[in-house]
């Protein structure tokens, strides 16, 4: 879609789940409205793609989380989307490799205190780093701030105890058999919107806001910002005048990173079905591995945080070597050469996203309500970032874009 010749009512910066769902839900306002994308595709941190012999790969967002209250769930029934509502099995270990069951038990006894203890923390006056709860010499201490990086995308030592607390999880995890992205996309098929188009400045100093982007310049009544927190934070985006406040929530929202591979395996049958392994229990470091889901001839790799920076730092296909050679390790020697990649992510160097979904940093998880804040009536901001309760989730990214369209149409009368 060409950039319009006459004046938009709302400008939507971002094709994700937040554009979309405020787009779709200003479609009956009698507002013109335009979603500005910079990529050529809907979704965002959202995408599935077709890897193999067309086996969905979500390249990003993957889980139906909390989908006893996923508002995507009713979507996705109502868009013909096929979900697997088999629970994932991340607690267990298939054929109790490197980690037998009463070990397990043991950890599961330990993450469940050390989260009890987040939860008290949280009443506490200040606010403070989640790492300082591990008790001293835990072995189960790396294990537990391995599974922060999946959770949060980081370390615990950068996370807020008091953001943890706020999450809500009711355990209650499903699958798409097309994929979340595909779901996103076909949500989003009948929104406006103008693909490669880059937004550079949001000038709010006028009777209209002017909005400079890489196929030209636009004005508007009002702009819903829908980014991710590291472009904000970075100023990829600029607003004039200023908007301090929003830089600096932004900067105490930071995305973490989490990171997938899959990889084809010969001789699938081989292994249990919607099986699960962890690389090893005795070091933060390590990749979450999800055995045929869905009974796919696949292996899914998951790695978050510092070790998902170094890997996709390291280069296209570092990523890839380190899940095979974990596996190798756990499966057998055998599995080398069964092992065949099939894809993976890098979202650090999407220079789009810059990360895959934020946390707040100790003593900041008040920003996502000061990122949230509209402007003068006329700027509006969600994404993920700014859901109070369901942040780091599409759903979450989904009910913000509602909240802010709402705020739209009362500003509008």
């Amino acid at each position: 879609m060409n950039l319009p010749q006459h004046d938009t009512n709302v400008a939507i910066i971002g094709a994700g789940a937040a554009g979309l769902a405020a787009a779709r839900a200003l479609e009956d306002s009698g507002l013109r409205v335009l979603v500005l994308e910079a990529r050529d595709r809907l979704g965002g941190r959202g995408q599935t793609i077709a890897v193999g012999d067309g086996i969905p790969f979500d390249v990003g967002c993957e889980w139906l989380h909390s989908a006893d209250r996923n508002s995507f769930v009713p979507i996705a029934n109502a868009l013909g989307f096929v979900i697997n509502r088999q629970s994932p099995r991340w607690r267990e270990q298939t054929g109790n490799l490197g980690f037998p069951a009463d070990l397990r038990a043991e950890f599961h006894a330990a993450i469940g205190a050390f989260f009890d203890r987040v939860g008290a923390a949280a009443a506490e006056p200040q606010d403070r780093a989640a790492s300082t709860l591990f008790t001293p010499g835990e072995r189960w201490n790396p294990l537990i701030d391995a599974i922060s990086t999946y959770i949060h995308g980081s370390e615990l030592d950068r996370v807020s105890v008091r953001d943890i607390d706020a999450y809500e999880d009711t355990e209650l995890n499903w699958r798409l058999e097309r994929g979340y992205g595909a779901l996103i996309a076909a949500y989003g098929a009948s929104c406006p919107v103008a693909f490669d188009t880059i937004v550079d400045l949001i000038d709010h100093s006028g009777a209209r806001l002017r909005i400079e982007t890489s196929r030209g310049t636009l004005t508007a009544d009002r702009v819903i910002v829908t980014v991710p927190t590291n472009l904000v934070a970075d100023e990829t985006i600029r607003f004039t005048p200023a908007l301090p406040e929003k830089v600096a929530a932004a900067a105490g929202l930071p995305l973490g990173l989490a990171d997938k591979v899959m990889l084809g395996v010969d001789r699938a049958e081989e292994l249990e079905p919607n099986g699960h392994l962890y690389g090893a229990i005795d070091r933060v470091g390590i990749g979450s591995y999800l055995l045929r889901p869905s009974g796919a001839p696949c292996i899914a790799g998951f790695f978050g945080g510092r070790l998902a920076r170094e890997l996709e730092d390291a280069g296209p296909g570092a990523l890839a070597a380190y899940a095979i050679d974990e596996l190798v390790g756990l499966l057998g020697s055998d599995y080398r050469k069964r092992l065949k990649v099939l894809g993976e992510s890098r979202w650090a160097h999407d220079p789009f996203a810059r990360g895959s979904y934020s946390h707040a940093l100790p003593g900041h998880a008040g920003d996502r309500a000061v990122l949230a804040a509209p402007v003068d009536g006329r700027l509006f901001f969600a994404g993920e970032a700014t859901s109070p309760n369901f942040f780091s989730t599409a759903h979450g990214a989904r009910e913000s874009g509602e909240r802010a369209a709402r705020e739209v149409m009362a500003s509008a009368g």
